[in-house]
């Protein structure tokens, strides 16, 4: 752990004690950059707090925030009849970021995900997060969701994998496009192929994945068993190029990629996606009537 994740887990573990002195709480954890022990001197903290029933009054949320001194309250986030809402506030100019969750609302959240196969959920970054978390308090429970999160069922690797196995085919059209003054939507085809390449690679290796605010690309794609020879580098390189001159390498990845996918999940149907290799967009001509 550098240092700069010791001194931010030092501030969560005095942060936490504003919350769990109050008897509704029953877990905490704090995840992120902090938990991997990779921060920077611009991470925030994230931590996620959980409530036996219900969540915390805002009269004791903000007996919480003088505990800990806040400099500056940021941002309140969701809607606390839901079960789960989040704030984010300043602490020695560190942005301490709390997710504050009832127990029944996670647990639903999880099994949307693992038996409901909810494969686009934004939560899916959730569950990597408690995978990866530093457990502050009611470690027993926390070890609990993480035995049932590290048991990834078979069937959503699948269904992760029939969805994102669609990319818009910008090695087909670039010539049309450059010509129709497109930059903006060129720069959507990469990222969103690039989006979806990660997802079916996930689903290969069993990984959770929401392409919601996609950071720590090189930390993800090293847990990648099953991928095209130096993923990052080439994915990486793609989003340093103009869009229409990066499509073949692009387009050489997917190839890979779909190459794996009927190695290891012979099962999924490829034939609609590898017809989009062969595409192409032609000029047409007015002919005589």
């Amino acid at each position: 752990m550098n240092e700069a994740s010791q001194y931010l887990l030092k501030l969560a573990k005095t942060n936490v004690k504003a919350y769990i002195a109050n008897p509704k709480a029953k877990a905490a954890m704090v995840t992120g950059s902090v938990a991997l022990g990779i921060s920077d001197y611009y991470s925030d903290i994230d931590m996620s707090i959980y409530y036996d029933e219900e969540l915390p009054s805002e009269e004791e949320l903000e007996t919480a925030r003088q505990q800990n001194k806040i400099s500056e309250l940021l941002w309140v986030m969701g809607d606390r009849s839901t079960g789960s809402f989040g704030e984010g506030y300043l602490v020695r100019g560190v942005e301490c970021q709390f997710g504050h969750v009832t127990i029944a609302r996670w647990e639903k959240d999880m099994n949307d995900i693992l038996t409901g196969l909810n494969v686009i959920s934004p939560l899916q970054k959730a569950m990597s997060g408690v995978l990866i978390c530093i457990p502050l308090y009611g470690k027993q429970l926390i070890e609990k969701w993480q035995s049932k999160i590290a048991d990834y069922p078979d069937v959503l690797a699948k269904e992760m994998v029939k969805k994102y196995l669609n990319f818009p085919a910008l090695w087909a059209v670039g010539e049309m496009l450059a010509a129709r003054n497109t930059t903006m939507f060129q720069h959507q085809i990469v990222l969103e192929a690039g989006q979806n390449l990660l997802g079916v690679l996930a689903g290969l290796n069993q990984l959770y994945y929401s392409n919601f605010q996609i950071k720590r690309m090189a930390q993800f794609i090293q847990q990648m068993n099953i991928a095209p020879s130096n993923l990052y580098d080439r994915l990486e390189s793609i989003y340093h190029q103009e869009p229409i001159s990066a499509a073949n390498q692009l387009k050489e990845l997917i190839t890979e990629t779909i190459a794996l996918v009927e190695i290891h999940m012979p099962e999924i149907n490829t034939s609609k996606v590898k017809r989009s290799l062969d595409r192409q967009q032609h000029l047409w001509k007015p002919t005589g009537r």
